[in-house]
């Protein structure tokens, strides 16, 4: 029974590490998102200035292309980050199974150690009311 409780319990703690490594990419998706929403704003910000400073259009054209490949990232990035959510989504969902089958299996052995308990006591019990007998008898 022990080592079945063992191997839930490593269960669960390999569902935590799962999960973690999950909320770490979670993490990383969204911060690489606001990565590209700040290069999104720098950029505008270059195209707002270049209206008050000379620029050739070559150098406009660039600036443009650019900004539309970052929103192409930006989609990209933010599909990626629903996937990521959902990846949590579902690796918290297996952690909660883990757990409530632990937590199964640890009230399952401590049962089990209070019928054997309870049988124990009981044997030992009517040994000593063995004992006690046949001394009783004997005086």
């Amino acid at each position: 029974m022990q080592k079945i409780v063992d191997l839930k319990s490593n269960e669960k703690a390999q569902a935590e590490w799962i999960l973690s490594n999950a909320l770490a990419k979670l993490k990383m998706e969204e911060q690489s998102l606001e990565q590209l929403h700040a290069t999104r704003r720098s950029i505008e910000e270059l195209l707002q200035e270049s209206a008050s400073v000379k620029i050739s259009v070559a150098e406009l054209g660039v600036l443009q292309d650019y900004l539309q490949y970052i929103d192409t990232l930006i989609k990209q990035k933010q599909e990626s980050l629903l996937q990521a959510k959902q990846d949590v989504a579902d690796k918290s969902e297996q952690l909660v199974s883990k757990m409530k089958d632990e937590k199964i299996w640890l009230k399952a052995r401590d049962r089990s150690f209070a019928a054997f308990k309870a049988e124990y006591l009981r044997r030992e019990q009517l040994e000593l009311d063995e004992m006690a007998a046949v001394r009783f008898g004997k005086t």
